[in-house]
């Protein structure tokens, strides 16, 4: 079916709908509101017969009373005007109600609809002709016929019942019309859009001429075009410049600190500090190697290489150099979670994740806090690696863009200086290549946390 077709069809059945529902509020809020216009004269008129009850007066019944009725509190009829009838204008309900104040309400009385208004008095009561006399709530129901409500509403009806076909149909065609004129445009962008790809990012759509939102929009969108072209030549543009640039530092880093283990210390010491340093610059090499391969990820080529490997002990390592870089301000870095779980997943990827995740926590930690590792396993077979601190925290409109390239947070955690931008997108891709996800959040006691999730075995790379 037409897109115009259906835009018609939706908007003349929206309008109908509309017309319909403002229609039906309209009359019942329109039979409420006259309706209620009775209550001032049936109350002033039940509180005549209420004072002429509470004096002692008797007070015959007859026509010229219209509908009106006089009961005990219990329900007994002590007198009734012939427009009344002989039975009971109230229910129990509204007896109780009467008692306690006063009750106003709808009814059919003889077969017209009725406004009904009923009071009490507290006073002895006397009625001729009614063969009984009583003390206390005696209560007094007045009506009115609702023939002016009734009348306005059949007019209400009628109009909208007039009125509203023809709304209608307008409707639909000026949809038909303006859709028709309005879409033109759009499909022409349309097929030119679908035929820019992500190797064909220079081609613009073709902008009419006319100076209206259909012009605003074809220029929009190929300024979105630039923004992305932009963005994507940055960012691929900056991971390879990475990796190459970090690559010939850390081998040279690594050349010295071979040459630290010559005499100057004890030999076991220096032994030990220079094989720690050298494995971890072997993995930092690792690394920015593998900053060539995110580049590539975002064309979906695989950069993993899962194994089985045991979970607490990764984090474990990753604590112990967190905490130790963040000695000097007296933050410490704690692991929570079970002893023992093994995980498949790409052990250089996963600890360069975790390690993101407790710069970004332990750089923005007050001095003397502590930064929590949390591990939980989750019933979907997930396992869960949350990081949170007890700093100022993400600010609110951070939160939906924190994994996104090249964003920052640094207005309001800025007491140290930031990283590339890129931490938290490295995070999210990762946990994304293993088949989980990571989700940013504030604590409720103040702070940030970033957990990720990924499943137990690893999708095959």
């Amino acid at each position: 079916m037409p897109l115009r077709f259906r835009l018609a069809a939706l908007f003349a059945l929206a309008t109908a709908v509309v017309i319909a529902a403002a229609g039906v509020a309209f009359v019942l809020q329109l039979r409420v509101s006259v309706d209620a216009s009775l209550d001032p004269g049936l109350r002033a008129r039940a509180a005549v017969v209420a004072d002429e009850l509470g004096s002692g007066d008797r007070l015959p019944l007859g026509p010229a009373d219209g509908v009106l009725q006089i009961s005990t509190a219990d329900g007994k009829i002590l007198a009734s005007s012939p427009e009344a009838g002989s039975l009971p204008l109230l229910d129990a309900a509204q007896r109780q109600q009467a008692v306690a104040g006063e009750v106003s309400f709808t009814a059919s009385v003889n077969g017209d609809r009725t406004r009904v208004l009923a009071t009490s008095v507290p006073a002895p009561l006397s009625v001729s002709g009614s063969g009984s006399s009583g003390t206390g709530r005696t209560v007094v129901a007045a009506g009115a016929g609702t023939d002016v409500s009734d009348a306005a509403v059949e007019r209400a009806v009628s109009a909208l019942f007039l009125g509203g076909p023809p709304a209608v149909v307008l409707a639909g065609a000026g949809a038909w019309l303006l859709s028709g004129a309005v879409l033109r445009p759009v499909e022409r962008m349309r097929r030119q859009a679908a035929e820019i790809s992500d190797q064909d990012l220079g081609r613009r759509l073709e902008v009419p001429s006319t100076r209206d939102e259909i012009a605003a929009l074809g220029a929009t969108m190929n300024a979105l075009l630039a923004r992305l072209q932009k963005v994507l030549v940055r960012e691929r543009g900056f991971v390879a410049d990475a990796g190459h640039e970090l690559r010939t530092p850390l081998a040279i880093l690594r050349t010295e600190l071979e040459l630290a283990a010559r005499p100057g210390r004890s030999r076991e010491d220096l032994v030990r500090a220079v094989g720690l340093a050298g494995e971890e610059t072997d993995r930092l090499i690792r690394l920015a190697e593998d900053m060539l391969l995110l580049a590539r990820a975002d064309d979906h080529q695989p950069f993993l290489h899962p194994e089985p490997l045991s979970l607490p002990g990764l984090l474990a390592v990753a604590a112990r150099g967190a905490g130790a870089r963040a000695a000097e301000r007296a933050v410490t870095v704690v692991v929570h979670g079970p002893d023992e779980l093994q995980v498949t997943a790409d052990p250089d990827r996963l600890r360069q994740a975790v390690d993101n995740l407790l710069d970004n926590a332990t750089r923005h930690a007050p001095s003397g806090s502590v930064v929590e590792v949390t591990v939980s396993t989750q019933r979907s077979g997930e396992v869960s690696v949350e990081v949170a601190d007890r700093g100022p925290g993400f600010p609110v409109e951070f939160l939906p863009h924190a994994f996104r390239r090249f964003e920052r947070a640094e207005a309001a955690r800025s007491r140290d200086a930031g990283g590339t931008g890129l931490g938290l997108s490295i995070v999210r891709a990762i946990a994304t290549a293993h088949g989980g996800d990571a989700v940013a959040t504030n604590r409720p006691g103040g702070g940030a946390a970033v957990a990720i999730t990924l499943p137990i075995a690893a999708p095959a790379t």
